[in-house]
């Protein structure tokens, strides 16, 4: 890569990393209301949720749980998850894959 890439504007909210010769791939969310989220998914290998502002609520498996601001939460390779934001939310979904791989549930 011959230059950075600028967190204001990554390509369609997603950086995936085969395309810039990183072997993780990163999904830049930012939702500004509550009960917005994604519905059931797994993918077949780690995905790390940093929660820069706000907070949702998580299902990963059988555990349900409040992240915030400030919190970092890993749903395991094929755990399914899903999260419903609430109120403002902000995070990085960092994927131990370089590319975007995922399985909808529902």
């Amino acid at each position: 890569m011959d230059r950075p890439i600028e967190l204001a504007t990554p390509p369609e909210g997603n950086f995936e990393g085969y395309l810039h010769g990183s072997s993780v791939s990163v999904v830049f969310e930012r939702i500004d209301s509550a009960d917005v989220g994604l519905r059931l998914h797994r993918h077949p290998y780690d995905e790390t949720f940093v929660v820069s502002a706000g907070a949702a609520r998580f299902i990963v498996g059988h555990d349900e749980l409040a992240v915030h601001a400030g919190q970092i939460l890993v749903a395991p390779a094929l755990v399914p998850h899903r999260f419903v934001t609430l109120g403002e939310y902000a995070a990085y979904h960092i994927h131990a894959n370089d590319r975007l791989v995922t399985e909808w549930l529902e």
